[in-house]
């Protein structure tokens, strides 16, 4: 999962990117409104975490922008202002969900991985898909109810198709959810994963459409 972080401070922007890399998400950073609007706006991100208080732009003019441009993307709100009015206003303006700072990153993890799940369509933090099963809590994976030990990349890789199930994914559009700006798009990682997905969880799992890209099916598809 690919993420557009925006804000301003830059302790808490290291904070955040480090903790959110480390929790396996792909993560660009802004710290200026008229930056953010143009990601937002160019980039296929998967969630957004807005600060309010940026220069240039404010980030409510920046979500209502978005939102006025048919941008579709979770975004949670991170400010210090915490009054009633300030978070009507957000949902309002087109907010998924806000957190008040100080926060814990914990709460914005799990807040992030709500917010992705519902965009999905899942409302259950574990995804099935016949005898694979995946807690996006633990970034944990059994088959069968056996573990499968999967690297950081094949995780990601298998994470970002199982919230997009029965959905044909180019192997450009993949690469756009799983790596930051600077990666290479020409590059044949992501074939090299499937590969390595296929062996690990069985053949069957991800299909290949022949000139469009890949797919996992929903349960109960080709019955």
């Amino acid at each position: 999962m690919r993420l557009l972080v925006v804000e301003d401070d830059p302790d808490l922007s290291e904070q955040l990117v480090d903790a959110l890399r480390d929790a396996g998400y792909a993560v660009d950073l802004t710290g200026d409104g008229e930056e953010a609007q143009f990601l937002g706006d160019t980039e296929p991100y998967d969630a957004v975490v807005l600060d309010l208080g940026l220069p240039n732009v404010d980030g409510m003019t920046v979500l209502e922008r978005w939102r006025d441009n048919g941008r579709v993307m979770p975004v949670v709100i991170l400010t210090a202002r915490d009054r009633w009015s300030d978070k009507v206003a957000g949902f309002d303006a087109g907010a998924d969900d806000y957190l008040a700072k100080p926060f814990r990153v914990e709460e914005l993890l799990a807040r992030l991985r709500a917010v992705i799940r519902r965009t999905g369509g899942h409302a259950s933090p574990v995804i099935e898909c016949g005898p694979l099963s995946i807690d996006t809590r633990a970034s944990r994976v059994t088959v069968d109810g056996n573990p499968v030990k999967l690297t950081g990349q094949e995780y990601r890789l298998l994470a970002y198709m199982a919230h997009n199930l029965g959905k044909v994914m180019s192997r450009t559009e993949l690469t756009e959810h799983l790596y930051d700006q600077d990666f290479d798009l020409d590059s044949n990682t992501i074939e090299v994963f499937i590969g390595r997905l296929r062996r690990k969880l069985g053949a069957d799992v991800i299909e290949t459409v022949r000139g469009l890209g890949y797919r996992m099916a929903e349960p109960g598809d080709g019955e």
